[in-house]
């Protein structure tokens, strides 16, 4: 067992600390203990890093206790190149064994045909668990790290881990509300999402967006498990997809799932990449509601029974 030493914050000053920066900076003291930062409610205006194992924030309720910053992707910096996807997190998890309960992860820096894409979680690590928390933004919202192998374009990944050597993490998403509308669950971690609402925010547009944009390592048995989740929206029937590869090996299975009405019948798309359907694996299984259904698209792979039942937690992350 390890030693832990709990910190609190409160935006009104009745904790020891008024920000969660300065808490995750007192953190460093404690490095190779469990640190619980308990965060009262309020709206903390905060771009936070977190590179320091064993992290956990645990908030009073997750609709009042919200970490929200705006950088978006168009923004000019100060160089005059633009900030670019990677640098817009407002909360960059660079470490293992992170855990989140009761807390809200925002990016309001508004839609992605003005802004450009806009994190509100970069996720980066190995056994990362968030409970009843809230993921909103538009465009990008929730990365799921490590970077693809290469980018597609030079300094297409310009950002904190760039250069960095990847390391495949696993992710787990219990209870949680996420939203948004352009690939706002994306990136190349093994990832479980477990009874969780899945918002399609609209955009009015012919093809309002897509839920996922896997880029799992060619080799890895699993990218994406969406287990008994509710993918609602607020958009026109049949105007969304459930996901697209962002490579060529992206997983993607949805099992036990409600699929609302925005969902198109052939449900998926594989973004003009006829080479990939080879090579990705987007499934499903027991799914229900107006969305669901077997007229799918082509390379989409409708489960067994048996061929479901692997898809388990303790299969698929191991936690």
């Amino acid at each position: 067992m390890m030693d832990v030493k709990e910190l609190y914050v409160s935006a009104d000053g009745d904790g020891a600390f008024s920000k969660i920066a300065t808490a995750l900076e007192a953190a460093k003291q404690y490095d190779g203990m469990k640190v619980v930062i308990h965060i009262a409610p309020g709206v903390y205006h905060e771009r936070l890093v977190v590179r320091q194992n064993h992290i956990s924030f645990i908030g009073a309720d997750e609709n009042s206790t919200k970490i929200t910053y705006s950088d978006a992707a168009r923004d000019l910096m100060p160089e005059g190149d633009k900030r670019g996807t990677f640098r817009t997190p407002s909360v960059f998890i660079d470490a293992d064994d992170f855990y989140a309960c009761h807390v809200s992860f925002l990016n309001e820096a508004g839609q992605g045909d003005k802004a450009g894409q806009a994190l509100a979680v970069y996720a980066d690590g190995d056994h990362l668990t968030f409970e009843h928390c809230r993921f909103e933004g538009f465009q990008d919202t929730l990365f799921t790290a490590p970077l693809p192998k290469q980018p597609k374009e030079p300094g297409g990944f310009k950002g904190p881990k760039e250069f960095a050597p990847r390391r495949h993490g696993r992710h787990l998403y219990k209870d949680c509300f996420i939203s948004g509308n352009i690939d706002f669950i994306f990136g190349s971690a093994t990832a479980y999402f477990e009874n969780c609402e899945i918002f399609m925010r609209n955009r009015n547009d012919e093809i309002n967006g897509y839920v996922t944009a896997p880029s799992t390592y060619e080799g890895e048995p699993y990218g994406y498990v969406f287990n008994r989740c509710r993918f609602t929206s607020d958009c026109p029937k049949e105007s969304a997809y459930l996901g697209r590869p962002w490579r060529n090996f992206a997983k993607a299975v949805i099992i036990n799932s409600e699929i609302g009405a925005h969902i198109k019948k052939e449900g998926w798309h594989d973004w003009n990449k006829k080479d990939a359907w080879d090579t990705m694996f987007f499934a499903e299984y027991g799914n229900f509601g107006e969305g669901a259904g077997e007229a799918r698209a082509p390379f989409v792979k409708l489960l067994t029974e048996s061929e479901a039942a692997q898809y388990t937690r303790e299969n698929v992350i191991g936690f």
